[in-house]
């Protein structure tokens, strides 16, 4: 009887203790995935894609060149370099005024190029295009006038000016004019630049650089 007994109490005690093992293992084998899966959150990830990656905030900055002298001296025939610039207004969409025109004598004058309409858009381009000595008017359209003339150096070498004539329609009350406004440069400047690249085949624009991912 005694050893009944004995065998009787230790039977409860031993499933006891194989409760706590397999618990405690349980636990551990928890604690353990839950270690991993933080593990694995935080390690840094390499892909291209990867919303953490780093930029070079140095590189791909706007590249601002220096405005081209006016007049600019281009080597070709007087005529050929006339063909060039009518060519060069044509893909701006520029109309050549023919009758105010002198193509025999290298004068190329075109009609008025309207580039920006709107009060927001007017506003903003005419501060580009032209010196703004009331910046209070409220301008509605602006346009510029080109007159672009080549003068020979000699058979080959040519110089080519270029005049822009900016207008801006201001409003004041009931009443809108066009007022002739100081020419800043850059419709000169834009024009020169698409012409060297049409005769030269170089683009005098820098190159910018690509931002680095």
């Amino acid at each position: 009887m005694g050893r009944r007994k004995i065998f009787s109490f230790a039977l409860p005690v031993l499933a006891v203790l194989a409760l706590g093992t397999g618990s405690l293992a349980q636990q551990k084998g928890v604690d353990s995935q839950t270690q991993k899966i933080k593990d694995d959150s935080n390690k840094v990830t390499t892909r291209p894609n990867d919303a953490t990656r780093s930029f070079d905030w140095g590189k791909g900055k706007t590249k601002v060149r220096e405005r081209l002298p006016n007049p600019y001296q281009l080597n070709s025939r007087r005529d050929v370099l006339v063909e060039s610039i009518i060519g060069v207004l044509r893909e701006q969409k520029i109309v050549v005024d023919d009758t105010s025109s002198r193509l025999k004598d290298g004068v190329v004058i075109t009609q008025p190029f309207v580039f920006a309409k709107g009060s927001v858009i007017t506003q903003n381009e005419l501060s580009r295009y032209a010196v703004l000595e009331s910046p209070d008017n409220a301008w509605t359209r602006a346009q510029y006038t080109l007159t672009i003339n080549v003068q020979p150096i000699d058979g080959i070498r040519n110089n080519v000016s270029v005049i822009a004539k900016v207008e801006g329609r201001a409003v004041n009350g009931l009443m809108s004019e066009w007022l002739t406004l100081q020419s800043s440069g850059l419709a000169e400047d834009e024009f020169l630049s698409k012409l060297i690249e049409a005769v030269t085949g170089n683009s005098p624009e820098p190159v910018q650089d690509s931002p680095q991912h």
